[in-house]
């Protein structure tokens, strides 16, 4: 079967948490989290959740825990945390928690990054992964950051992840 039916068989409403990483924001000033949400219901999905966690590896995961564990949505959207400074531990939480890993998502948002913002994609530490029937994509808190991943790579192969998740 080829790329188009294949995709023309997908899940279309799906549900969706919003997870932003901040040690400085609250919900009221997470414009990337609200860009996300107001983009997953532009896809007509439906947000179930969204929340900002301090960025310390046991918040992190003990929120990403309690999300999929209660509220099972298909797919986790994270924003922040993502960089290389001491205090950016969103990978380090969430990279022992998946069960595979989407190894494409980092190279490919670096790619697009590069063509955005030249040398400076070398600091991205973008990553996806699964754990148990949710994905997770970790992207920076900025938000052309969200933008690039959203509308370039996680909205437009969404559909397609969940259903060979489910499988």
């Amino acid at each position: 079967m080829g790329i188009v039916p294949h995709k023309q068989q997908t899940p279309v409403n799906l549900k969706v948490a919003i997870i932003s990483v901040s040690t400085t924001r609250g919900i009221s000033e997470d414009k990337s989290g609200a860009w996300i949400k107001q983009q997953v219901k532009k896809e007509g999905h439906e947000p179930v959740v969204h929340h900002v966690v301090t960025d310390d590896i046991s918040a992190i995961q003990s929120m990403v825990k309690h999300v999929v564990e209660k509220i099972t949505p298909d797919v986790i959207l994270m924003s922040g945390g993502t960089g290389i400074s001491p205090k950016d531990v969103t990978i380090e939480a969430l990279t022992p928690m998946f069960e595979k890993t989407l190894t494409s998502f980092g190279v490919l948002f670096a790619q697009l990054s590069f063509d955005e913002i030249d040398s400076a994609a070398i600091m991205s530490r973008a990553t996806a992964g699964i754990i148990g029937q949710t994905v997770v994509f970790c992207m920076p808190g900025s938000l052309n950051g969200c933008k690039l991943a959203c509308n370039n790579l996680i909205f437009p192969e969404l559909g397609h992840i969940i259903k060979h998740i489910r499988e």
